[in-house]
């Protein structure tokens, strides 16, 4: 008879289960091995640490640590994932052994458990391959934006891309695109997951990667895809001549991940001289011995060889790629001499007004914005709502599902703040902003206002003392 769940002996018979499973399964002698161990010396603690919950597949895909055992990211979690996500895709698409799938990795690694982002992406090729499926797998490393790219430019199926994008060097992740470019939205992550729990014990050939070198089914889309993306950049040239002759200097960093070579290939699509590449960060390092975290959003301690570079060649732009390079932090030099990091919502708004006067320059005829539309999420700034009500496009928000742990409130000044949970870190996060019309504010007292609001949600709402909350190291 089963023992009631929840209770000592019920938790423990559980984790019996789980690791004799484990041992069974588990053909990274690595991995194998510190589960030997632990049984071993009976650290259930560790155990527990290890083999306590499966990995929960969301709409991100997965996010944990490398290292043995269920929770974490391995050999054998990436074939039970793929192997969920291969019959998954079987039943949604009737021509997936005609179209098929794309996977590409980062440059991570855990040598004490074996694992790796390359080694991942080879397993999980193994598993589609092994079902017929053909697989377009990258050779080397490539940013996170040419898996999407691909899956819409080659109308494949879907695409993984192997990465934990900024977070610490333990981790890795697994992220889904599904066949319209984008990441998957629920309900698939949930069907993902049920297919999963279905699919654990490894097919015959889960193992053996050497099967996909020979097989026709592989297909590496490294060479075209590089061509075919940067050629694709060119038509966001808008002003070539104006680039060719630009006096501006920039210095590039990839905070030891992907993004050098793909940044100084993007420039050149410009006709931009690329920029000068940060010598300690340029080359992909999965200790990312330079940072505490490879975040350039953490704040200006990640730009710090950035700005010493910058003021060394007389560079006024910094552009910074987290180790995947699907971010992008920047910051300019002011005439004070101090560096500005501009936040997201900045770039956001630079970026949508700048797509926004260019595209007006060539479309004179003002019944072409009708079908003019910008999107934001939830929680990114508004001020392209602004410019949209001036300028006559559309703007909108796009809508949240009721699983997302997020709320929002709208206050009586005109004040909005959303606060949401990571879905990659243990760390909850907010936005905030105060929306004034048009020409009829004062900025200073806008931010003064904004302040106190942020102020108090950060005293009421979070109640940092009372529940040991830390804030974010600048």
């Amino acid at each position: 008879m089963a023992a009631p769940e929840g209770s000592g002996l019920g938790e423990d018979a559980r984790l019996d289960q789980e690791t004799a499973q484990w041992l069974r399964w588990d053909k990274n002698s690595l991995t194998l091995e510190a589960v030997k161990r632990l049984i071993a010396e009976g650290n259930k603690e560790e155990l527990r640490k290890c083999f306590g919950a499966r990995m929960e597949f969301g709409t991100a895909g997965l996010r944990a640590a490398m290292g043995p055992g269920i929770s974490r990211m391995n050999d054998l979690t990436i074939i039970q994932t793929t192997q969920g996500f291969c019959r998954y895709l079987e039943k949604q698409f009737s021509d997936l052994k005609q179209k098929g799938i794309v996977i590409s990795f980062d440059a991570r690694a855990h040598p004490s458990s074996g694992g790796s982002s390359r080694r991942f992406a080879r397993l999980a090729a193994t598993t589609f391959i092994s079902q017929g499926i053909p697989v377009y797998l990258f050779s080397d490393i490539t940013p996170t934006p040419f898996v999407p790219f691909t899956v819409s430019h080659l109308k494949l199926c879907a695409g993984i891309m192997i990465t934990a994008s900024h977070n610490p060097k333990q981790d890795n992740g697994y992220k889904v695109y599904w066949d319209n470019g984008a990441q998957i939205i629920s309900p698939h992550d949930k069907g993902i997951s049920q297919a999963i729990e279905e699919n654990l014990e490894p097919w015959p050939q889960a193992w053996d990667d050497s099967l996909i070198d020979s097989s026709p089914l592989l297909h590496n889309p490294s060479a075209s895809i590089n061509n075919d993306y940067f050629e694709d950049l060119k038509k966001y040239c808008f002003h070539r001549s104006v680039n060719r002759e630009t006096k501006v200097k920039f210095v590039h960093t990839s905070v030891h991940g992907v993004g050098h070579s793909f940044v100084q290939s993007a420039f050149k699509a410009f006709d931009l001289v690329p920029p000068e590449a940060v010598p300690e960060q340029k080359d992909p390092d999965p200790e990312f011995p330079t940072v505490k975290y490879p975040n350039p959003e953490e704040g200006k301690g990640v730009l710090t060889l950035s700005f010493a570079l910058a003021d060394k060649t007389k560079a006024r732009i910094v552009l910074a790629n987290d180790p995947d390079a699907d971010r992008l932090a920047v910051a300019e030099k002011q005439d004070s001499g101090e560096w500005r990091v501009f936040s997201g919502n900045e770039l956001g708004a630079l970026l949508g007004w700048w797509l926004f006067t260019s595209w007006k320059e060539k479309n004179q005829d003002r019944s072409a914005l009708k079908d003019t539309y910008m999107l934001s999420s939830t929680v990114s700034s508004k001020i392209l709502r602004a410019i949209a009500l001036k300028e006559g496009f559309h703007f909108e928000v796009l809508p949240t599902s009721k699983s997302s742990q997020m709320i929002t409130f709208t206050f009586a000044n005109g004040g909005v703040a959303t606060m949401r949970t990571s879905g990659t870190e243990p760390k909850i996060k907010y936005y905030a902003e105060l929306c004034a019309p048009p020409g009829n504010s004062d900025p200073e007292q806008l931010k003064k206002e904004l302040n106190e609001l942020v102020s108090a949600i950060e005293e009421h709402f979070f109640q940092p003392q009372k529940y040991n909350l830390q804030p974010k190291a600048d």
